[in-house]
């Protein structure tokens, strides 16, 4: 063998032919440039799409609940949290739990296939019609599709949200996206998307007659208005009718369809995608969801196989195609009459055939669409001052652990999650024992329906703590209890409530980023109250089925090594390889 490499050595470049070493310079060169251009390569696709969290380019530590860990990179770039503008905490320590979101430089660089430098398209909806944490959901899976279609989003104008209504000095009342997730800065963040104001689109595309409506002719603002900020009724009577008029309204059901966007604008790939869907059907159809609760798919598994674990029973595909691709304007209604309500998980609706595409995208909600420093701040001043209630309380507790509920009372639809204090209790004792500080967020105005916990937990409020939230608009206050919430040990929460589901997907973010137990298999220590047939249902891996909104789902992967067969990660943690 020595020989048979000896003689592949050989050259007749030198004089006498003579055999070069396999150190010879020109090898340790084409050596040293390999290895230069492969680390090159790993940087960037790591960066861009798998990055490690386990990079650290800094030495340090800090305290997350008792556990010591490495300070990341990221600690140290934009994911950080400074609220010394909104009132403290001054303790990095305090800010520093609440941070669960990353700073991913090459993420930033990412643009869809179908953006088309040098040609403007926009994507115009109207916000849900339900509770915030409702509201909340279509506008994550709106910005999704933003950006995997590669146009331009134009944000509603401001404007009433059902139950944010509380009366308070001059707190506002009419709300921007803005108001509550830093939208303001995206779009210089993401090379990839542009937003901009209802008020800016009919001053760039309206007055300048540049829309047309079904028939082909020039239509303007009505009244040539451009400012509708406010104005509730105007804005559902007469904007959005003629926004309507002036577009394409895809029709996207959740409960129908998914929509899939190919890895390019070429027909072909929409065909092929189509093709995948059309054999499946022809072979029986889709396996029932149930065939894969507890096996998860690999993040990069082929495209039936993805389909098989978020198809949800649906009845067809839809394919961003290119008499989508084409049109100017598209809108999305939100409404079940028309389009369909998009009371969905973006991650439950929207197929990505390049499973890297789909990851990028999960990194990017979780990463993006959080809550603004304001409310960050004073969610992490709550939870500051309930470790030191529990650290008093407690000589054994020297890092403050308290656990939390959500109880969802007031105008709840669903009967059967209308639970006893006692009921409550009973399921929750095996995980949370007596004497420990418990955190409840919740609608009930009666303090004494928690009597019978009482006697068992030390219940906090957050309106416990209303020094700390002095200057912070009462509308605000959901948010924070959500945040709060999310930075306990032990979570119990409601089913069916969207509210519940954000503070488990926060749960898991936190999870993950902090190798908490049990995350290697994506357990987070998350259970439901009410019904009791579901208080497990987090502690394992569960694909698209049923009302998609109910709950936080699992996305099937551990992605941190990117396992072909992976394990299940909770709380929509999804691959997330950063």
């Amino acid at each position: 063998m020595a020989k048979k490499a000896a003689d592949q050595d050989r050259t007749s470049l030198h004089q006498g032919r003579r055999k070069r070493s396999k150190f010879s310079p020109t090898n340790i060169t084409l050596v040293v440039w390999l290895c230069c251009g492969l680390n090159i390569v790993v940087t960037l696709f790591q960066g861009s799409l798998l990055q490690s969290v386990d990079r650290s380019e800094h030495p340090g530590f800090m305290e997350t609940h008792g556990r010591r860990r490495p300070i990341l990179s990221a600690d140290r770039r934009m994911a950080q949290l400074t609220c010394d503008a909104y009132g403290g905490p001054l303790d990095k320590e305090a800010t520093d739990e609440m941070v669960y979101w990353q700073d991913i430089p090459e993420d930033s660089k990412f643009k869809s296939p179908f953006l088309e430098s040098g040609t403007q398209r926009y994507l115009t909806f109207e916000p849900d019609i339900g509770g915030f944490n409702n509201v909340r959901m279509s506008m994550e899976t709106v910005i999704a599709i933003a950006h995997a279609t590669g146009r331009t989003l134009v944000l509603p104008p401001e404007q009433n949200i059902y139950l944010l209504n509380k009366q308070s000095g001059t707190h506002k009342k009419s709300f921007s996206f803005a108001d509550f997730f830093p939208l303001d800065t995206l779009s210089s963040e993401q090379d990839g998307l542009d937003i901009i104001s209802t008020n800016e689109f009919l001053r760039r595309e309206g007055i300048a007659g540049n829309l047309k409506d079904g028939s082909g002719q020039t239509s303007y603002p009505p009244n040539n208005r451009t400012d509708w900020n406010g104005m509730q009724r105007d804005v559902t009577s007469v904007l959005e009718p003629w926004l309507q008029n002036i577009s394409v309204i895809p029709s996207w059901n959740p409960e129908d369809c998914m929509v899939a966007f190919p890895t390019s604008r070429k027909a072909q790939n929409s065909n092929s995608l189509q093709l995948v869907w059309d054999d499946v059907m022809k072979s029986g159809g889709f396996p029932a969801p149930d065939k894969f609760i507890g096996t998860p798919s690999s993040v990069r598994s082929s495209s039936i196989k993805r389909l098989y674990e978020n198809n949800k029973e649906r009845a067809s595909l839809c394919i961003y195609n290119e008499t989508l691709q084409q049109a100017p304007l598209l809108h999305l209604p939100g409404k079940n009459d028309i389009g369909g309500r998009l009371l969905v998980h973006f991650y439950a609706f929207l197929f990505f055939e390049d499973w890297k595409q789909d990851l990028w995208t999960k990194r990017f909600v979780r990463d993006h669409l959080r809550y603004v420093d304001e409310i960050q701040c004073a969610a992490a001043r709550i939870v500051h001052a309930i470790r030191k209630r529990a650290m008093k309380r407690s000589s054994q507790n020297k890092y403050g652990i308290f656990d939390a509920f959500h109880v969802r009372r007031g105008d709840f639809q669903y009967k059967k999650t209308r639970v006893s204090a006692q009921d409550m209790y009973d399921i929750s004792k095996d995980e949370i024992p007596d004497g420990m500080t418990v955190y409840i967020a919740t609608d009930e105005k009666d303090k004494d329906f928690f009597n019978n916990m009482a006697t068992h937990f030390d219940l906090v409020f957050l309106d416990d703590f209303k020094d700390l939230l002095e200057n912070v608009n009462p509308n605000l206050f959901g948010m924070i209890d959500q945040l709060v919430a999310s930075r306990s040990r032990v979570f119990f929460g409601c089913w069916f409530s969207t509210f519940t589901g954000y503070i488990n997907r926060i749960r898991g973010y936190h999870a993950d980023r902090h190798k908490l137990p049990g995350f290697e298999n994506g357990i987070i220590e998350s259970y439901y109250y009410a019904p009791s047939l579901f208080k497990n249902r987090m502690k394992e891996f569960w694909p698209v089925s049923g009302a998609t909104y109910a709950r936080e789902r699992d996305d099937g992967v551990h992605s941190r090594k990117l396992k072909l067969n992976a394990s299940p990660i909770r709380a929509a943690l999804f691959a997330w390889s950063s």
